[in-house]
């Protein structure tokens, strides 16, 4: 977007302040530059060839956690998430990225050497790394590490990265549908758990599954930090890649991943219609897992086994309500399982923190944020947390250590995976008796 183009969206910011009363940076830190309306109000004077320092406009536009609060709420339709995001996009072009950012990103851009080094990583992190007690997926770094606050829990990568546990194709007798999985990072390298537990469902509905070697992060890091040129050459690659499988949908288990297909990618790619032609064939038919198995491809409940667990269920913000829109699948899919027991929070769409690299940056702010979730939790009376997002997921854990709390966080598939895991179990003990 040209800064003309911006410009003008940006006036139809009227001022209101009606998005103080959402934003949960402006929440925690009560500054007007941490809310949306500030944040505009600074780039409208940068735009207009005011003197705005550059360098505290592209901090003022980085703290934000681009989690569409702002938007939802706004009387004018103002979606001031993507003209933060654009803005993003101006500064980098003038002032580039951080050292650090512009080091992960190069790296991130070549699939072959990201996938050697994440790959690597585990085989020694327990060196640097003291692994948290019980269930939790989470470690705490013996050695201060950059860009990481000494305190905070991490999850250790996976022994063994989810795609080099499986065949490309992982065949079923007579399916009945054939879909492609886009795993993501997170379910790639660290919570390869929620992977494996998507497959194992997708394969008991008799659904074959498509596990594509060369896919490759999907770009949302790289593109919400503002290098919108990067992220235009993950997007590319991922839309070659996925254009030439026969599936009959894609299917992602992470709202930031599956956004990135069905909306971020066109605005990415607005210019290429080549490009734009290609994913509007892969986007139309991408699914998150919870909203395939209720409304494209229905569980049957006769196939689930009693799993007694006292949930309650985290939105994220980009697959709930102010994203693809996947609250009441998630909830339709948990309530079919026998002796499940679902207890809401408050406020189950509340930003949990993360917003991708801002708890990196801004970690004491997103610890605050996420307090407030933690304490919505807390007072469910539920032992467990459940979420579609793992970076969610991983933010969960640390709030819940940091504030002395003992529920284990576990993605929707995995508590559906062991409801098919049960029933399969009490089926063999049924034959061996009869």
């Amino acid at each position: 977007m040209n800064a003309d183009a911006l410009r003008k969206l940006v006036n139809q910011c009227v001022r209101c302040g009606q998005c103080r009363s959402a934003c949960p940076v402006f929440q925690e830190i009560s500054v007007e530059s941490g809310v949306a309306r500030g944040k505009l109000a600074l780039l409208r004077s940068f735009l207009e060839g005011k003197e705005v320092p550059e360098e505290e406009l592209q901090g003022m536009l980085s703290k934000c956690l681009l989690c569409k609060t702002c938007g939802s709420q706004c009387p004018s339709g103002v979606a001031a998430d993507e003209l933060i995001l654009a803005g993003r996009e101006l500064m980098a072009e003038k002032k580039g990225l951080s050292p650090v950012k512009k080091a992960v990103f190069t790296l991130l851009k070549n699939r072959k050497v990201f996938d050697l080094c994440l790959s690597m990583a585990s085989l020694g992190q327990d060196f640097g790394i003291k692994r948290l007690p019980g269930k939790r997926l989470g470690a705490i770094s013996r050695f201060p590490m950059p860009g990481l606050a000494r305190r905070r829990v991490i999850p250790p990568f996976a022994d063994k990265s989810l795609r080099k546990q499986y065949p490309e194709v992982i065949k079923v007798n007579q399916p009945k549908a054939r879909v492609a999985f886009f795993t993501g990072c997170m379910a790639n390298y660290i919570y390869t758990g929620s992977g494996k537990a998507a497959i194992d469902v997708l394969l008991a509905n008799n659904i074959e599954v498509v596990l594509p070697k060369k896919q490759h992060c999907c770009g949302y890091p790289v593109f919400t930090s503002g290098d919108a040129e990067d992220g235009r050459l993950l997007a590319r690659h991922n839309i070659d890649v996925f254009s030439e499988l026969a599936v009959d949908a894609v299917i992602t288990i992470c709202g930031s991943c599956g956004s990135a297909w069905r909306h971020e990618y066109q605005r990415l790619l607005a210019d290429d219609a080549a490009y734009l032609k290609k994913l509007e064939a892969i986007s139309r038919k991408t699914y998150d897992i919870a909203e395939y198995l209720t409304e494209v491809m229905p569980i049957n409940q006769k196939d689930l086994g009693e799993v007694n667990a006292h949930i309650t269920i985290h939105d994220p913000c980009h697959l709930g309500a102010r994203g693809m829109g996947v609250t009441k699948q998630v909830r339709q899919l948990l309530s079919a399982i026998p002796g499940v027991k679902i207890s809401e929070m408050k406020e189950p769409g509340r930003c949990c923190g993360s917003g991708g690299s801002f708890n990196l940056g801004y970690y004491d702010i997103s610890r605050g944020i996420n307090d407030h979730k933690v304490a919505d939790i807390a007072n469910t009376g539920a032992d467990m947390v459940v979420t579609g997002c793992g970076s969610c997921r991983m933010h969960l854990i640390d709030g819940l250590v940091q504030n002395k709390q003992e529920h284990n966080v576990m993605h929707t598939i995995e508590l559906l995976a062991q409801s098919y895991a049960a029933k399969q179990a009490g089926s063999k003990i049924k034959k061996n008796i009869s």
